[in-house]
């Protein structure tokens, strides 16, 4: 691998970091120790989910910027007598994407190497070997040869279950791979806001949040908006990229490296238009790119945010993704840097005045 600089090796230690819902520590210690530096403040809610305070006005409005520390994966419900790992998936998961795939199971034993497997085709019926293999046929490989032997390396129920693969930029160097992109670069896009406003003045209290729990029903984001109490909240999280073979423009007409999108509406929320507005507004000001986007199926952390005491104006802003829910997505590393420059230069407007005006918008 190319060495890496400063921005690519935060990436890379979000991605890499193990995090399903449930059990984000790892994801969460990572960011922290990126965001510190530029925090006020930091700390947690009662479900681990992490705030970063940063203030530039401290009378003036509160401003939510929330990626969530988690990732999709699977939970270990029981072994069988020969050793074989049986599994719950956690957030959404593709069966054809799931087999022959490498996964780690963290135990409290250190970390064990398995595989995920079913019946081999050959001695499947012609019938069946045209089908999908169901995920309750799955089960991991971890190479133990009875059920007292995986316990013996640390497996119990209840462990995490984390895809395996490792940050990987492509030939075109912002062409970037790895796992979990969904949500570490909403994370990521959150440290970035904070440090891009240190030493800049902003009429607000900018909060950095990473949430927990968002592939499982936006829950972090309910509880750390319950303890922040914001003002405008933004969800940052990954999009649909419709530039792969195959995918009709009415579908999905995203293209990465064509900037950050405005989501306009999703299955959690319809995006507050005094927000889409004013950063529509200040995207055409400072000729950053954008594209818009709604997603049928699926929300983002600010479908909780917007319902949070008596409501908040809030927006999601993403980038758009190929293969997300997988082991490996890419995303585009302009469309990291141009979210990142839309969400600092809205900031910037959004003093008092301009949050009672958005509210009646």
């Amino acid at each position: 691998m190319a060495k890496l600089d400063e921005t690519l090796t935060m990436l890379k230690d979000l991605t890499d970091a193990k995090g399903i819902s449930g059990n984000e520590k790892e994801s969460r210690e990572v960011m922290e120790s990126y965001i510190k530096p530029y925090a006020d403040e930091v700390y947690t809610d009662n479900l681990g989910s992490l705030v970063a305070k940063k203030t530039g006005d401290e009378n003036g409005p509160k401003i939510m910027v929330a990626g969530h520390l988690d990732e999709i994966g699977f939970m270990v419900t029981r072994i069988d007598d020969n050793g074989f790992v049986y599994f719950q998936t956690i957030g959404g998961w593709w069966s054809q994407v799931m087999l022959a795939q490498r996964v780690t199971i963290t135990t409290a034993k250190g970390d064990v190497t398995g595989v995920i497997g079913s019946k081999p085709p050959h001695i499947l019926p012609a019938e069946a070997r045209k089908k999908p293999v169901d995920i309750k046929d799955m089960f991991i490989d971890i190479g133990a040869s009875s059920k007292e032997e995986a316990e013996e390396f640390g497996v119990k129920p209840g462990d995490s279950v984390v895809p395996y693969f490792e940050f990987t930029p492509l030939k075109n160097e912002k062409m970037l791979l790895a796992k979990a992109w969904d949500n570490r670069i909403g994370c990521a896009i959150a440290i970035e806001v904070l440090k891009q406003l240190k030493g800049e003045k902003h009429p607000n209290v900018v909060y950095g949040v990473g949430t927990v729990q968002e592939e499982t029903g936006l829950r972090g984001a309910k509880t750390s908006a319950n303890l922040i109490q914001p003002d405008i909240g933004f969800g940052v999280d990954v999009g649909i990229a419709g530039d792969t073979p195959g995918i009709k423009e009415h579908e999905a007409d995203s293209k990465l490296g064509k900037g950050p999108q405005i989501i306009i509406y999703d299955a959690s929320m319809i995006s507050h238009k005094g927000v889409r507005d004013l950063v529509v507004q200040t995207a055409d000001d400072n000729d950053i790119p954008y594209q818009y986007a709604s997603i049928a199926a699926g929300g983002t952390d600010s479908g909780s945010i917007h319902l949070t005491a008596n409501g908040v104006p809030s927006l999601s802003i993403t980038v758009a993704s190929r293969y997300i829910h997988t082991h490996a997505a890419i995303i585009h590393r302009d469309d990291f840097e141009n979210a990142v420059k839309l969400i600092v230069e809205t900031i910037k407007k959004l003093d008092a005045d301009k949050v009672k005006e958005i509210v009646l918008a």
